[in-house]
């Protein structure tokens, strides 16, 4: 006879936290948000932590390089998504660790005799204006001079200008000398007013590039997530079939951690393919894996080396995997579940796995929710597919402004290596649809509202850090009237006074 969970499937929908005492120095702005990302052994520090407990879905729809830099530069992260050519997948990643680095290689270089035809290819590819003029083109040739979207007209006809007769020549540019400290270099900077700084070596060859834009951009986001070299952290996902030439490609392109991405992840696909992973890069990249739902799919990928492991089946806003097949778990008790069986293995090894909630969340208060259930970050696609950064196209539909977003179980992604069991069948039905979201802005502004609530929340829950949240948290199961009762009710709605709701 099948094993009968008699305790009903809840979700997010179904519960409420209940205040604590707040301290007079409980302040938003005193409100810790760092939580870890890999697996770390008591008594030590994680060796990847997260400044914001919230990254970016595995998805064609949500997570491309765009969407990376602008969700690291705010102290979250993204998994590009895998269902892609690896060198297209490999691009996007260089592209995220290439935009922030202190010190650059530059990798928009020209020689002097092409021309501006090739100047807009290169920047059309890139989206770099700056670019380095080298004798032989390449990122550490002898430096020519260095041309930018100063020194041509948006509007120029004539695309067979050469390179040389545009670029600012080297006799004129102000340069520094291999050596010299990123602090000198922007103080080089601010002096002479530059946008960027060529540092070079005693044979005049280009070493870096130094801009002016990384150094106030990182005063504007003094959360952003970066390694040890000072470039953004990005990480990417990977599937169960073709890793052993896509986890080669990703970590030479500097990804700084993996994911395996399936809706089911309770298998031993994904067993063979951490295991293979840990067996030839050990602890130098770290890995993810899921989707499970119970304490014991959490410990088959523990004991099998995730470094964390993802909580949800079938609980995503455009996810029919629960519809088609019948599996899943309403993602409130999986989470509920999972975090106690982390802790209990926690106590037993010494070591402690992170979990992260995917899916099930609609309203912001619900992270907070996962959260105090003892999750310990987020991941999300329909929260971060509406804003400008995400790939999908921005189309005005019936007065409103919308996204486009669909599922990696969906026809358009046909991302058959997701589902499968592991035969050579193509996915034979679909696990997702394709459909529009409400167009929402730019990312850090809707960000940083959602994290005010997250903030303003932990304080009413007399929590300053998400362990302490996890710790003193108290919730209680709702009833459908008492949703209703915490909604607009019982009142007739002015119309036309403000605009449409997006």
């Amino acid at each position: 006879m099948a094993t009968i969970f008699t305790e009903p499937s809840r979700t997010f929908s179904e519960y409420l936290l209940i205040p604590n005492l707040t301290p007079t120095e409980h302040r938003p702005d005193r409100v810790d948000l760092t939580t870890p990302l890999v697996r770390f052994k008591k008594g030590s520090q994680p060796e990847m932590h997260l400044s914001i407990p919230l990254v970016s879905a595995v998805m064609q729809a949500v997570s491309n390089h765009s969407l990376a830099i602008a969700l690291s530069r705010c102290g979250g992260l993204s998994f590009i998504f895998h269902s892609q050519p690896i060198a297209d997948q490999v691009a996007m990643i260089g592209r995220v660790k290439n935009f922030k680095a202190g010190f650059v290689v530059s990798d928009s270089n020209l020689k002097p005799d092409q021309t501006l035809k090739n100047v807009r290819a290169l920047a059309d590819r890139t989206d770099h204006t700056t670019m380095a003029i080298t004798e032989d083109g390449t990122a550490h040739g002898r430096l020519l001079g260095v041309l930018t979207g100063r020194d041509y007209k948006p509007w120029d006809i004539d695309l067979n200008i050469s390179v040389a007769g545009i670029m600012t020549p080297f006799e004129d540019l102000i340069y520094a000398n291999e050596g010299i400290t990123l602090h000198e270099a922007n103080e080089l900077i601010y002096r002479h007013k530059l946008n960027s700084l060529p540092i070079v070596d005693s044979e005049r060859r280009l070493v870096y590039l130094v801009f002016r834009q990384d150094y106030d951009k990182h005063m504007e986001n003094p959360d952003e997530l970066i390694d040890a070299e000072k470039r953004l952290m990005v990480g990417a996902g990977i599937n169960t079939r073709d890793y052993k030439e896509r986890v080669p490609a990703l970590v030479d392109a500097g990804a700084d951690v993996l994911c395996l991405d399936s809706s089911d992840g309770f298998t031993e696909w994904q067993k063979k393919t951490i295991q293979w992973v840990k067996a030839n890069y050990g602890e130098r990249i770290r890995i993810g894996a899921g989707n499970v739902v119970d304490g014991e799919g959490f410990l088959y990928l523990a004991n099998a080396g995730a470094d964390f492991v993802k909580i949800g089946i079938g609980g995503g806003s455009i996810c029919i995997t629960r519809e088609q097949k019948g599996i899943g778990r309403g993602q409130a008790s999986a989470v509920i579940d999972v975090a106690h069986t982390r802790d209990e293995y926690f106590d037993q090894t010494g070591e402690y796995v992170p979990i992260c909630s995917d899916g099930g969340i609609v309203h912001d208060y619900q992270i907070l929710l996962a959260l105090a259930m003892g999750a310990d970050f987020v991941m999300m696609g329909r929260y971060f597919s509406r804003f400008d950064e995400s790939p999908g196209k921005r189309l005005r539909i019936q007065g409103n402004y919308v996204k486009e977003y669909w599922a990696e179980g969906s026809n358009r992604a046909r991302n058959w290596q997701r589902y499968d069991l592991g035969g050579e069948e193509m996915l034979s039905f679909e696990e997702g649809v394709d459909i529009y979201v409400p167009y929402a802005g730019n990312l850090k502004d809707n960000l940083q509202t959602t994290l005010s609530k997250i903030k303003s929340t932990m304080c009413n829950c007399g929590a300053q850090a998400i362990k302490e949240l996890q710790e003193k948290a108290r919730l209680t199961i709702v009833s459908y009237t008492t949703i209703r009762e915490g909604a607009v009710h019982d009142v007739i709605a002015k119309e036309n006074e403000i605009g449409p709701s997006l």
